[in-house]
């Protein structure tokens, strides 16, 4: 039997070597997901055992890649030995690099032919239950053929069973298990010593740490097994690996672990308390803020394992700023001789402890990227007495007040006379002060760049600072609703960017429609605002004509056009969140889904694939992009000429194709003039607010006749 267990990013290489202690053999280790092979007792190991995977699936047959092939591959198998009469069941599609089919309708085709099949064979079509199946489904689109797999676990296998109902906790417990496995803890555990977490919330890494040093399998919690409701589970091999794993428990360890938790919050507490009772794990609890914090008396020094909370709003990152300087502060002083391992959100709030890490690792929680900063501490606390205080603003300041100060008077006249409510109001106009600040209504977006290597950090912690301090007082608005994001350059990973964060939806108008904007769960908050020109001009030309918008993201040049009156809008990108989002937006102005496609697709292959024709095309790629469902990646500097000729092959005659671009250094391949009209418009595009960080635009038309196309096969 063929199985995969998934995991987080950067958690390959960690599962792969627990399932090998566990004696799976032929364990392969690949992007997200690691392949062993072995007989169904190797799976229900791995199911209950692991603390790193996230799903146990068993391969059951690879099917062709092709929709209706697929159907009727599907359609032959015998589903009465997988799903039981009366369960239900769902679908769960992920796409390869080269999908040339959307995962959803994969899925749907998949569902077609599995209750066609049942059908044909009991008599009648199982039910479809999405929320809590009996059986999960996982089909994962290759290059050439498609697996289906069954999804053995049923649910995330980070649900321990032991956390008290309703209660989130911002880190998953099986990246708090990978945490502790890079910090070396069940060595440590059983030479005795303590493991102190300062900061410990509702108390994911002690537990995790009791459980593992105690050897309770995190199967032996759960109470839901997807395994137990598929036809062909052996019930003997799960009870013989279950029996064996409780058998275990408890008989590593001599001596219960020392376990030492604090936090500021009574709630907290509680929550970790109630946890830990369900859990089985002896924890030590004490109120304490960070301040008060120090190690625990008659005990050698041990492990620091921590997660401080992460902020969006500039409230929070004032405080965070401070918080870290107290946790630096107090590991150096009230923790001499242990070794720190500090799990955070943001770079440089780590850089605010005021200790050199030996090294660092890369962690996913969800989608947010996390460093693990192993941080050795000396054994000698330092002599000289200090205490961390948020200072006021920098003498330097005055520079930045007084530009935003100004901008924001002429700038939100303008605003107000233009009946604009999201605009930008302060785009790095003093080069100290690297940031920008956009407002949305009654909101803020305020976004940090990344300082160049040559300035100084210490610096452009300062003036960060200043910012965090200024900017609400000068915007008029409450710190709660003033955001912040850390921008760098995109090296990897999507096209926008999704942290870890619940989104929160406001709404703005701009030229009369409606937008919803998220200020905290994404980085771009789904309105491009240098493009409201843009946007502008392409509702006056949409009138009457079919409208491809290409990396759609939330689809508000879309909606634009349908306001315009166009004769239909195709909005096409990879991520189906961003479509949903997009759906919204179109509903929100009253326009009908019959006219306006929605395509959750590869635009690149999309545009290799299609072979409508278009009126007026809009192309804004990211300037770089990579994602496991694209074919290779996406560089808009290498890449934007092929696209471009590309995209003109689908435009109707007298079609009108406009490209936009943020990349830094762009120059448009020269090439391109060779049978293209092109006219640079970023000048006349570019609003008010933008004039020192304008997209580059680009309005494209062929010639007749048009490179590498038949002219009489065109349509008008």
């Amino acid at each position: 039997m063929d199985f995969v267990a998934t995991c987080a990013k950067h958690l390959e290489q960690e599962l792969g070597l627990e399932l090998s202690e566990f004696g799976i053999p032929d364990v392969t280790v690949g992007a997200g997901a690691v392949r062993f092979s072995g007989e169904y007792e190797a799976g229900m190991r791995a199911l209950l055992g692991s603390r790193l995977a996230s799903r146990v699936l068993l391969v059951i047959e690879s099917l062709p890649s092709e929709p209706e092939d697929l159907y009727a591959a599907a359609r032959e198998l015998r589903w009465q030995d997988v799903l039981p009469d009366g369960a239900t069941f769902a679908i769960n599609a992920v796409g390869a690099k080269s999908v040339l089919h959307s995962p959803r309708y994969m899925a749907l085709k998949l569902k077609d032919a599995l209750v066609d099949s049942l059908r044909d064979s009991r008599g009648h079509r199982p039910d479809v239950d999405t929320h809590r199946p009996d059986l999960r489904f996982h089909l994962y689109l290759g290059e050439t053929a498609a697996q289906l797999s069954v999804d053995l676990s049923g649910a995330g296998m980070h649900r321990r069973g032991y956390r008290p109902k309703g209660a989130a906790a911002p880190l998953k417990e099986s990246l708090a298990s990978a945490v502790l496995r890079l910090a070396h803890w069940p060595e440590r555990a059983k030479e005795g010593l303590p493991l102190v977490d300062p900061m410990c919330g509702s108390g994911t890494l002690l537990i995790e740490a009791g459980l593992m040093a105690m050897d309770v399998a995190p199967g032996i919690g759960r109470k839901f097994h997807g395994c137990e409701r598929y036809a062909g589970h052996d019930t003997a091999a799960f009870d013989r690996v279950m029996r064996e794993l409780e058998e275990r428990a408890h008989v590593g360890c001599a001596h219960p672990p020392k376990l030492y938790g604090y936090d500021a919050s009574d709630e907290s507490l509680r929550l970790c308390r109630e946890s830990a009772r369900n859990a089985g794990v002896e924890v030590t609890l004490a109120r304490r803020g960070i301040d008060e914090a120090a190690a625990p008396e008659g005990v050698p020094p041990g492990l620091v394992v921590t997660n401080p909370p992460y902020g969006e709003r500039l409230g929070d990152a004032r405080e965070l700023f401070l918080l870290y300087e107290a946790l630096g502060d107090a590991l150096k002083r009230r923790f001499a001789g242990y070794h720190a391992f500090v799990l955070t959100g943001e770079p440089s709030l780590g850089k605010r402890l005021g200790l050199r890490p030996a090294a660092r690792h890369v962690l996913f929680n969800g989608d947010l990227e996390c460093r693990l900063l192993d941080v050795p501490i000396s054994d000698k606390a330092p002599t000289t007495d200090h205490k961390p205080r948020w200072r006021g603003a920098s003498e330097e300041s005055s520079a930045y007040a007084g530009r935003l100060k100004k901008n924001v008077v002429r700038l939100g006249r303008w605003a107000a006379r233009e009946g604009i409510e999201a605009y930008r109001v302060y785009d790095r106009d003093v080069p100290e002060y690297n940031v920008a600040v956009d407002v949305y209504g009654k909101s803020a977006l305020v976004s940090e760049y990344a300082p160049p290597r040559s300035v100084d950090e210490q610096k452009a912690q300062v003036h960060l600072r200043d910012v965090i301090m200024l900017t609400p007082e000068l915007l008029g608005l409450p710190e709660d609703d003033v955001h912040l994001r850390v921008r760098k350059r995109q090296t990897e990973g999507g096209q926008y960017g999704k942290r870890d964060e619940e989104p929160s939806f406001t709404e703005v108008r701009e030229g009369g429609l409606r937008f919803l904007v998220d200020l905290r769960g994404h980085l771009d908050a789904g309105l491009f605002l240098d493009h409201r020109l843009l946007r502008a001009r392409l509702r006056d030309e949409a009138e009457g004509k079919r409208f491809l918008n290409l990396y759609a993201y939330t689809c508000t040049a879309s909606v634009y056009a349908a306001a315009g009156g166009a004769r239909s809008t195709t909005s096409v990108d990879l991520s189906g969140r961003y479509l949903d989002w997009g759906q919204e937006n179109f509903e929100r102005n009253g326009f009908e889904a019959r006219t306006n496609s929605l395509v959750e697709d590869d635009c690149a292959d999309f545009i290799e694939r299609h072979r409508g024709s278009y009126d007026l095309i809009f192309l804004n790629p990211p300037s770089y992009s990579r994602s496991r469902r694209m074919r290779g990646d996406l560089d808009i500097i290498r890449d934007h000429a092929r696209l471009i000729r590309q995209c003109t092959r689908l435009l109707a005659n007298d079609g009108v194709l406009y490209f936009s671009t943020h990349a830094r250094g762009f120059e448009l391949d020269v090439a391109l003039a060779r049978g293209l009209a092109i006219e640079d418009i970023s000048k006349a595009m570019t609003p008010v607010d933008f004039q020192k960080s304008a997209a580059k635009i680009f309005r494209i038309q062929t010639l007749s006749p048009a490179p590498n196309v038949d002219a009489g096969s065109r349509r008008d």
